[in-house]
């Protein structure tokens, strides 16, 4: 049966989302500096939170490392670059859009 997973390329500064083999999203992301890159690895979304305030735009996907997640910006500019802390940020209507795409356990591989 297929599971939906998201890959994400940071050299790249692109997400995907896949429904077994079948890439059904693709989405720009900004990711970490290179202070505080984004860790590679392999995750799950542990938590999902709409409108957590502060920078972190319209949604909240957390990952089982605790303090980084994928989220949205109030800085769409930043989109593309690598300037964040670590986290994968989003336009916020793409993190949105996404939100409704996954569950809590869904799988994330972060590639190196």
């Amino acid at each position: 049966m297929p599971y939906r997973r998201i890959v994400i390329y940071p050299s790249h500064r692109l997400l995907e989302l896949y429904d077994g083999n079948q890439r059904i999203c693709s989405y720009p992301i900004a990711v970490g500096k290179p202070s505080t890159p984004t860790p590679p690895g392999n995750y799950t979304i542990a938590t999902k939170v709409m409108h957590p305030g502060g920078v972190f735009g319209s949604c909240w996907l957390g990952l089982s490392i605790p303090h980084y997640g994928i989220h949205g910006t109030n800085n769409p500019s930043s989109i593309g670059q690598a300037v964040s802390k670590g986290c994968i940020r989003m336009h916020n209507h793409d993190v949105e859009n996404l939100y409704r795409l996954v569950e809590i356990g869904t799988y994330v591989t972060i590639q190196a």
